[in-house]
């Protein structure tokens, strides 16, 4: 049955070479740029396809990842070994691709990551809009995006001591963006006011 599949398949392989070259269909090419901004839009809407509010992105994918991060400044980060089955690790730190490595793969997941807080149409957990054409909003997702490359060439370089500053540089962005969008008192209007100022 073995033999009968692979003389098939190598059959199959022969005749589709026999065929030719195969053509691949071009993709369209760009509208001008005098199209303008408004068309442009439009498209990244339908380029970008918002799946999760802010909420489920922060507990997903930055949550995860900043605490990866920070446990690199712990003086217990060089003892964490892999599981005994390291494949099939929930925790970054203990899986195949563990220590520095993980810490790396966590500052580009959270360099990455600043993307997905600027697409329109997202919202946050109480259904109001993230404001993504807020200038402050893009500088707080920039100072995310900074820290997460630190975090990359600290890891890079092994080099623990800049993880305490890259640390605190994700603690300042994180926190500075909580301040003005998230952290609501009941007098301002508690979570239904967050991604407001």
């Amino acid at each position: 049955m073995r033999k009968a599949l692979c003389v098939a398949l190598g059959m199959a392989m022969a005749a589709a070479l026999a065929a030719g070259p195969i053509v691949m269909a071009q993709a369209p090419a760009p509208k001008p740029a005098a199209a303008g901004r408004a068309a442009a839009a439009p498209q990244a809407a339908a380029r970008y396809r918002v799946h999760g509010n802010l909420n489920q992105v922060m507990r997903g994918v930055l949550f995860p990842n900043s605490n990866v991060v920070f446990a690199a400044q712990n003086d217990e980060f060089a003892g964490i070994k892999q599981d005994k089955d390291p494949s099939l690790a929930t925790d970054p730190l203990r899986s195949v691709y563990g220590g520095w490595t993980a810490v790396e793969d966590s500052g580009f997941a959270l360099a990455e990551a600043a993307n997905l807080l600027m697409i329109p149409g997202r919202v946050c957990s109480n259904g109001k809009p993230a404001p993504v054409g807020n200038a402050d909003w893009g500088k707080f997702v920039a100072g995310l995006r900074d820290a997460g490359m630190e975090a990359v060439k600290a890891a890079r370089a092994k080099n623990q001591d800049a993880m305490l500053d890259v640390s605190d540089k994700m603690t300042a962005a994180c926190s500075a963006c909580h301040d003005v969008y998230r952290e609501k008192t009941d007098k301002q209007g508690g979570e239904g006011a967050r991604c407001t100022k």
